[in-house]
C-alpha cells in the first residue's frame, strides 16, 4: 500500500506534517517520489513509528537518533548479505556445504 504524507500523519497519528517533512529532509525516511509528491509504503510508516518512539518516547537528541537509524540500516544492509551468502551456500553440493561449515566453525572457535 502506498500512502501520501496526510495519508501517514492520518495513520501514525504521533507524527505532524511538519516533522514528517523535516525527517524526509533528514534521510531518516526516504520515501519513494511521484509527481504528486512523496509516497511512503509499509516499510516507511514502521520507521516513522520507530522515529517517533526515539524521538518522543525515548527523548533522544536528533544526532542520537541519526546514528541509531544509520546502524539499523547497516544492521539490515548486513543482514541481506548474509542471506544471499547462505543462499549461495545452499546451492553448493553438500561436500562443499560440509566445509564451509567446518571452516566456519574453526574461524569462530580461533575467536
Amino acid at each position: 500500500m502506498m500512502l501520501d504524507e496526510r495519508d501517514v500523519v492520518a495513520r501514525v497519528q504521533r507524527v505532524h506534517l511538519r516533522e514528517l517533512r523535516l525527517w524526509v529532509r533528514e534521510g531518516w525516511v526516504r520515501p519513494s517520489e511521484s509527481e504528486n509528491g512523496p509516497i511512503f509504503d509499509e516499510l516507511d510508516v514502521a520507521r516513522i513509528r520507530l522515529v517517533c518512539d526515539l524521538q518522543k518516547d525515548l527523548s533522544l537528541p536528533t544526532d542520537a537518533i541519526s546514528v541509531i537509524l544509520s546502524l539499523l540500516d547497516q544492521v539490515h544492509g548486513l543482514r541481506r548479505e548474509l542471506r544471499t551468502l547462505a543462499e549461495a551456500v545452499d546451492e553448493q553440493p553438500k561436500e562443499t556445504r560440509r566445509r564451509i561449515i567446518e571452516a566456519c566453525r574453526s574461524r569462530a572457535a580461533q575467536d
